[in-house]
């Protein structure tokens, strides 16, 4: 069993129908929030969606391979409660609404957190306005005894009840109103709305009576339809820009690799060269020795002529001078580099590997982060050469937010109050405008305690790239009760 009853299903598909023809479901249920309303349209997929959460996760737990991928996680209830379909009876005299009152009331007697409970079209088959009041308060009770739940509406009040409740989200299935059906995409964070003046518009309905029904609306209804129509708006929007993110982020993982692989190269070139060198000088002071060799037997061998022995020896000093010339050039010592300045963050630097220049981002130990055009590489430090710092021209707009910054970022900020998780975004905004502002320095008042929010702040201001040193405050302006940062100027 997982420790918080997790639910996540990655593009499962009822297991009873075809999967060539099924839209998966994808859906976290027990991380954020305990409480998972669906709306949407009839025949949208909304029951599907609630049949497939129960059959998997009866299905993981019978031991059963699910139909989802294999990042999905489906944990262990001891007990599932489910009210779906419609279950009159005329031999109990029950109506649709009674039935579903019956198989409630027996699940409210024993449901707890460890239990799953799947309810369909809760609180329908009476009076809208009582049946959504219902289901808001069996919600409530349910959330009191933190039971994990799916249910489907299609009452707008319980729409508004999942936003402004805390453990409840709402999720709809979406309805293409051009062509009059469903998707049977199942979308987690936003709530459907009601298609039927836009589908009565669809079809032909005159247009004066769209218009009366839009009026007989009560008011904050339009208002409702609309805040949908932009949440669904913006979140295809979201969905488009990050998958575009995500296409750029691969280029840019492909282009590092590429850059990588040249880098290599490269140096595997540059390696194979220097050893082809030596190995052309040791096959030179080779044959130079060999020559030697002979010459010295040639010398003591008998009848050798005054003429051939001069000759010889003529040979012979050649081959010495040779020798020395190439340990010479073998021990030669390599030219000393000129000490060069450390290589910090904003440096302009030339990456002698690839004979290109590019800008320094960050330095991590003897590595460097360089960006070089769209490209961002790491590089040993050995291999860059520094060539100056990199000059910026600010920009006007930056000018003028830097000068309207300036007119409310204060010289200090008092921190005391907050919690540890709370300091990071904080301290990082105020350090931010600060530097903008072009403030010289700026103190922390985070106070004395028990030291916890004074080591946070330091913690942070070390590793800010912004601040150039920090200390503790003097004893005049609150000693170890604050800190003052001075800041690097642009």
């Amino acid at each position: 069993s997982h420790p918080t009853h997790l639910v996540r299903l990655d593009s499962a598909r009822h297991p009873l129908l075809d999967p060539a023809a099924v839209v998966p479901v994808t859906l976290e249920l027990g991380r954020d929030f305990r409480v998972l309303l669906i709306t949407g349209p009839n025949t949208g997929g909304k029951t599907v969606a609630l049949k497939t959460v129960g059959l998997l996760t009866l299905m993981a737990q019978a031991g059963l391979f699910i139909p989802a991928n294999d990042t999905s996680v489906v944990s262990v209830f001891s007990a599932v409660y489910v009210d779906i379909g419609d279950e009159q009876s005329i031999e109990q005299s029950l109506s649709t609404f009674s039935s579903h009152m019956r198989n409630i009331i027996r699940m409210l007697r024993t449901v707890r957190s460890d239990h799953l409970v799947l309810l369909d079209e809760v609180g329908a088959g009476t009076d809208p306005q009582e049946g959504s009041a219902l289901a808001r308060a069996l919600m409530n009770a349910l959330l009191r005894r933190q039971a994990m739940v799916v249910a489907t509406t299609h009452y707008s009040e319980v729409k508004a009840f999942a936003y402004a409740t805390n453990g409840v989200e709402n999720a709809s299935v979406e309805f293409d109103v051009n062509t009059l059906s469903p998707t049977y995409r199942l979308m987690v964070g936003v709530p459907g709305r009601s298609n039927a003046l836009s589908i009565a518009r669809r079809l032909g309905m005159p247009p004066e009576i769209i218009d009366e029904a839009q009026r007989l609306l009560e008011p904050g209804e339009g208002q409702t339809e609309q805040l949908i129509d932009d949440i669904r708006d913006r979140r295809n929007q979201i969905g488009r820009e990050l998958e575009a993110a995500r296409q750029a982020q691969e280029e840019t993982r492909l282009l590092r690799r590429r850059a990588a692989q040249s880098i290599r190269e490269a140096e595997e070139i540059r390696q194979r060269a220097r050893e082809e060198a030596i190995a052309e000088v040791q096959a030179e002071l080779a044959e130079a020795r060999a020559a030697i060799r002979d010459m010295e037997r040639a010398r003591s061998a008998p009848g050798v002529s005054q003429s051939r022995f001069v000759e010889q020896a003529d040979q012979i000093r050649a081959a010495e001078q040779q020798l020395k010339h190439v340990q010479r050039k073998r021990l030669k010592p390599a030219p000393a580099q000129p000490q060069q300045r450390v290589i910090r963050p904003g440096d302009r630097v030339k990456l002698r590997a690839l004979d290109q220049e590019g800008e320094v981002l960050a330095v991590e130990g003897d590595e460097a982060d360089v960006q070089m055009g769209s490209l961002k590489m790491r590089q040993p430090l050995r291999d860059l050469e520094r060539l100056g710092r990199v000059k910026r021209e600010e920009p006007r707009v930056a000018r003028m937010v830097r000068e309207a910054i300036s007119e409310t970022v204060p010289i200090e900020i008092d921190i005391r109050g907050n919690r540890v998780d709370e300091i990071g975004p904080v301290l990082d905004r105020y350090i931010e405008d600060a530097y903008l502002t072009g403030l010289p320095w700026v103190r922390i008042i985070h106070g004395k305690g028990t030291g916890a929010l004074r080591q946070v702040v330091r913690e942070f201001l070390r590793d800010n790239p912004a601040v150039a040193q920090y200390e503790a405050a003097g004893a005049r302006e609150g000693g170890e009760g604050a800190t003052v940062a001075k800041l690097r100027q642009t």
